[in-house]
């Protein structure tokens, strides 16, 4: 098929690739623009464009390029824009989204499950409309949500199973949408800082969710200390919430969260226990005061 193709980061890029590699004639490939993506002034290209300038694909930053293109259709994969009614009109769309619609249309789907303590996701290959995520459903595929799993792990899980899904989609012909329900749908807003916050005074599996979506953090000594990653800890604590034994924090519910990797504000990232062996915390002294 003649396609087009419109995503922006690196979880948009292993559908392109597996479009390119089943055969797909991919026209134009449609991203955001370059970016300062590190530290100095240079900019660089999204991750879909480097790879469509690697493919040898045509690329552009602007949508409205794709209005000058003959295709069958076109292919969104987390391009981070809403396209416009005569693109909409221009050909017709499918989105691959990381989530069973209509549970968490938007933003981030993957770490919304999480949050909420989701025991199912998965990828859904939808129909694309002018609302945000309401389109009929070609083709769903469920995914378990493990415990421990990170939401950068269970991102990839659904990128390549969604890829796979996709292609399969296209050969088989995509036929008639299944209309989404008119119930049960949440939206996925975009996380924020208060959002990956950790909140001592909670339950434990409520840290523990937090720290898995990524940017967790809390204070110590009146900065901010990332908690790149966590895991619970056997046994009930004693302490205050908060309070660091050893390792160990103790949460409202009277679990605990053993640290296991940490970067305080202006460090690089370290071991827990290196960072307790050199900051030596108090026996009261709490994280998040």
């Amino acid at each position: 098929m003649r396609l087009i193709y419109f995503g922006t980061p690196e979880a948009a890029v292993p559908p392109l690739r597996a479009l390119v590699e089943a055969g797909h004639d991919v026209v134009l490939v449609v991203s955001g623009p370059d970016r300062r993506r590190g530290r100095g002034s240079a900019t660089s290209p999204s991750p879909v464009k480097a790879a469509a300038l690697e493919l040898d694909l045509p690329v552009s930053d602007d949508p409205s390029d794709a209005l000058a293109v003959a295709a069958e259709l076109g292919v969104v994969v987390a391009f981070g824009r809403i396209l416009s009614d005569d693109l909409l009109a221009h050909v017709p769309m499918v989105n691959l989204h990381f989530s069973l619609l209509p549970r968490w249309r938007g933003a981030a789907p993957v770490e919304r499950a999480i949050l909420a303590g989701d025991d199912i996701t998965g990828v859904c290959v939808m129909a694309v409309e002018s609302t945000l995520d309401t389109g009929g459903v070609y083709r769903r595929l469920d995914v378990a949500i493990d415990d421990d799993r990170s939401a950068a792990e269970l991102r990839s899980q659904l990128v390549e199973q969604g890829s796979a899904l996709l292609v399969e989609a296209l050969a088989e012909g995509l036929g008639d949408p299944e209309p989404q329900a008119s119930d049960g749908a949440t939206y996925a807003a975009k996380l924020t800082p208060d959002d990956v916050h950790l909140d001592w005074d909670g339950p434990a599996v409520d840290v523990l969710r937090r720290v898995r979506v990524g940017g967790a953090w809390t204070e110590f000594r009146g900065h901010r200390l990332k908690v790149l990653a966590a895991r619970a800890s056997a046994g009930a604590v004693a302490a205050e919430p908060g309070v660091l034994d050893g390792v160990r924090v103790a949460c409202g519910d009277g679990a605990a969260v053993e640290l296991v990797t940490v970067q305080p504000s202006g460090k690089a990232a370290m071991s827990a226990s290196d960072f307790v062996n050199g900051y030596r915390p108090t026996a009261d002294e709490r994280l998040g005061a």
